[in-house]
């Protein structure tokens, strides 16, 4: 077997990409030695305050508001395990043990920034940890993302010293038995690094990074179903101009218009504008009015798909950037900043900028499954689909059903997602004796992100069938370049529903096809 690649961590350079990879375990992590000895001057300065007798929040004082009791300095090492045991206090289903291993990840990499003032050990057993795939156990539920992710990284930090459950090989279990059998002792804990590990956004953070990754296969999969939708319906290519789209530059309009036109490129479906007027004279009759065949424009779902995705693909980009700067910050309390003999007191573990991020990015989910639902309803309605049998039905009408009940799932999802779109980062609730009075609840819209991009990949699925079943009527033979390609991809273990089979496995596997392999990681390659 070959050995895996290795992500070096620096604190200043983690992609989103590489915190999936690490998440499912195709990357291991490796620390860089000039951050680690950044972290050593950071344990080194911080050990002279706390020798030196200085006030330092929660490290010699307790949390929240008890910052004013101070603790002795025999008790605290213990003050950090009460920390994490009190905040170990999530419920709910837990995470996946591939999104709790990224969590770590984004943890360590905030610390290996070297302002956290840990210890190198807790670095390396981190390290050591997730090259071993040992996940923290951690309930979905707890935090207000203000003062970081404390519920959350409670758990993961329980797990760390071999209080809490782990997941070892798909089977969770004690972290202490784990342990034992790969030979380590649990961790235990100096003074500041219990905080360190709790006090930050890292849960938030890596739940993100998951609904990224998946938004931008979600935004390709629907440029596919685009460019498949104006291929079934013979539309003008005007829509997809590229001169109509320069002279309203959103950057998203303009990549999502050349994508689909580089999709269709060579079709024989489309009519192109310079053939149009000839061929609508060609239809004429007799009269004072005739109708026409041709499409002079589209419906909106069709016509208008890079306007619509525009700020999805905006916003994509967007999220990500802030994403990899919250990956890449240090976010927990206090700071501790050698070469200039400060450690400061502040609020860098507030969330605010994921959970604007993660509303944003929901509401962009929701329009594209809005866009996608809606072209699926123009397929399967006899009054909309130009000819199409009604649902898509290869059958008798009426006998057989077709597409009519897996309509259902793609409308009450897209329902479902536009409840999904409403805003949590405007739902501040005052909460530790009104200490942390305004926070952040990016942690809720991190997990309400993730949770809408699973739901949409059941619209797209929905979308995809729909597109194959309309297809092995009318148009296959003569798709453009691009669409033709993945046509010949999809069609390998597509077939056509004929109600001899549960409508519901045909789901599986295409939703399998579309999400779960490389597929459509790069539109480009189709079309190039």
């Amino acid at each position: 077997m070959a050995e895996k690649k290795s992500v070096v961590l620096t604190g200043n350079d983690l992609t989103v990409e590489q915190i999936i990879a690490v998440g499912v375990g195709d990357l291991k992590v490796e620390l860089d030695e000039q951050a680690l000895q950044r972290c050593r001057d950071s344990r080194t300065f911080l050990e002279e305050a706390v020798n030196a007798r200085h006030i330092i929040y929660g490290v010699n004082t307790s949390f929240g508001p008890m910052c004013n009791k101070i603790i002795d300095d025999n008790e605290i090492e213990a003050l950090q395990v009460n920390l994490i045991r009190s905040h170990a206090a999530g419920l709910g289903d837990p995470l996946k043990p591939y999104i709790g291993l990224a969590v770590m990840l984004v943890r360590l990499n905030t610390l290996v920034k070297g302002y956290s003032g840990v210890r190198i050990e807790l670095l390396e057993f981190m390290q050591w940890m997730i090259n071993e795939g040992v996940a923290p156990y951690i309930p979905e539920c707890g935090s207000v993302g203000a003062s970081g992710d404390l519920i959350h990284l409670a758990h993961l930090a329980l797990g760390i010293i071999g209080e809490g459950n782990v997941y070892y090989r798909d089977e969770l279990r004690p972290a202490a038995d784990v342990f034992a059998e790969l030979g380590r002792e649990p961790m235990r804990l100096s003074y500041k690094e219990g905080i360190a590990l709790m006090n930050g956004t890292s849960a938030m953070t890596a739940l993100a990074a998951f609904a990224i990754f998946g938004a931008k296969k979600l935004l390709r999969v629907s440029c596919v179903t685009g460019a498949f939708g104006i291929e079934l319906f013979g539309g003008i290519d005007d829509a997809f101009d590229e001169d109509l789209h320069k002279i309203k530059p959103h950057p998203g309009q303009v990549e999502i218009a050349e994508i689909i036109r580089n999709l269709y490129r060579g079709s024989g479906n489309i009519t192109l504008r310079e053939n149009m007027h000839d061929q609508i004279r060609g239809q004429h009759q007799e009269g004072l009015v005739f109708e026409t065949t041709i499409n002079v424009q589209d419906v909106y779902s069709i016509r208008c798909t890079p306007q619509v995705l525009a700020p999805a693909a905006e916003m994509i980009e967007s999220a990500t950037r802030t994403v990899e700067v919250e990956a890449n910050s240090s976010n927990d309390n206090p700071i501790i900043v050698p070469d200039k003999k400060k450690i400061i007191h502040g609020g860098n573990f507030h969330g605010q900028s994921i959970g604007f991020a993660m509303d944003a990015l929901c509401i962009s989910l929701s329009t594209l499954c809005n866009l996608s639902e809606r072209r699926l309803n123009k397929l399967l309605d006899k009054n909309l689909n130009e000819g199409l049998p009604e649902h898509l039905i290869p059958g008798t009408l009426g006998l057989t059903m077709g597409f009519m009940g897996s309509q259902y799932l793609a409308t009450s999802t897209t329902a479902e997602n536009r409840q999904l779109a409403n805003p949590v980062s405007t739902n501040s609730i005052s909460c530790n004796a009104s200490n942390q009075d305004v926070v952040s609840m990016g942690t809720v819209a991190a997990r309400k992100a993730f949770k809408q991009v699973s739901n949409a990949k059941h619209i797209l699925t929905m979308e995809v069938l729909a597109d194959m079943q309309a297809l092995s009527f009318r148009n296959a033979d003569r798709l453009g370049l691009g669409t033709s390609r993945i046509y010949a991809a999809l069609n390998d273990e597509f077939q056509i529903y004929d109600n001899s089979r549960v409508f519901h496995d045909d789901l599986v596997a295409m939703r399998k096809k579309l999400f779960s392999s490389q597929m459509f990681d790069d539109l480009s390659g189709y079309w190039s």
